[in-house]
């Protein structure tokens, strides 16, 4: 195919590039790097979630000698523009995507190459794989001395952190579920970027929507959508769902810290850094709240206190 004579669109954060063909009303998913992730796990596992109700774009062709496939045009309607003034109300229709996940109890799917995938496990090793993001490419931008000594520090607390999880449940998670991964067709909400789904802590998806670092949404509004999402749960803990809620928030946004600073140093994507203040804000903000983060605290005030600083500023 050639890909100049259709348009571009912009693309992510991944290494995927997406291009609009108005003719066959399609998009072209282009993967020369990780294509198994971006194109065939990516199909598989949209069947999967549409075959349980829960939209998403579907296969139409692939080219995958070729790194490429083509999917259903879902438009440039985005559940950004949608959601954007926040109401509750909005979020209950998202709220009910969350429950259809939960429901999602195949593990192994087949591919359009006729092999099998099996949806990974969010284990303790990944969560701990992908907080070391943050010391592996943040912390050295800002520590200069000792580094080696902080690293270990902060994994030791890390590990404790994973450790005090307490829903042992694994559903199905999406593991990027936030407004701008949601799109609007015709009144009807599908979800996208599935590719890196898992098996784990149902807290995860949940602290991804409400604690989503590219939209900016006051603690009290944030509340109030989690505190609305609580009074519809009948069959889960509220004490142990708000302690896997707040932690998976931080590690996930010092995660984010990670992959953004990643993102600009290694492939020159620089965009994503002015989303870094409010990423701090957000982990400061369920930080300071609870005794369960005292360690960490201590660690950000002793290693981190002057940028920390900068970044309330």
């Amino acid at each position: 195919m050639n890909f100049k004579n259709i348009m571009e669109l912009s693309g992510d954060a991944s290494h995927r590039k997406f291009y609009r063909d108005k003719k066959n009303n399609s998009i072209i998913v282009y993967a020369n790097k990780e294509k198994r992730k971006n194109l065939l796990i990516y199909a598989a596992i949209n069947e999967l979630l549409n075959n349980n109700k829960i939209l998403t774009p579907r296969l139409i062709s692939e080219k995958y000698k070729k790194n490429y496939i083509i999917i259903e045009d879902l438009g440039d309607y985005t559940g950004l523009k949608k959601f954007k003034n926040y109401k509750i109300d909005n979020y209950i229709k998202l709220f009910e995507i969350l429950k259809k996940l939960k429901l999602v109890r195949k593990r192994t799917i087949n591919t359009f190459l006729k092999t099998n995938y099996t949806i990974k496990n969010y284990s303790n090793n990944e969560l701990l794989r992908e907080a070391k993001l943050f010391s592996d490419w943040y912390m050295p931008k800002i520590i200069k001395k000792k580094i080696s000594l902080s690293k270990k520090l902060y994994i030791k607390i890390i590990k404790k952190l994973i450790l005090s999880l307490k829903l042992k449940k694994k559903v199905f998670v999406h593991r990027d579920f936030h407004i701008s991964n949601i799109m609007i067709k015709k009144n009807k909400i599908y979800l996208i970027d599935s590719q890196d789904a898992v098996f784990g802590n149902e807290a995860y998806d949940l602290a991804s929507l409400i604690d989503d670092v590219r939209v900016e949404v006051k603690l009290k509004n944030r509340e109030k959508i989690y505190e609305k999402f609580i009074s519809k749960q009948k069959k889960i803990n509220p004490e142990k769902l708000r302690n896997d809620f707040e932690i998976l928030s931080i590690l996930r946004n010092l995660k984010i810290i990670g992959i953004f600073t990643r993102l600009s140093k290694r492939d020159k994507k620089h965009k994503y850094l002015k989303l870094i203040p409010y990423a701090w804000k957000m982990i400061d903000e369920r930080r300071k709240s609870n005794t369960t983060f005292e360690e960490l605290n201590n660690f950000l005030s002793i290693h981190l206190q002057k940028h920390l600083k900068k970044n309330e500023n």
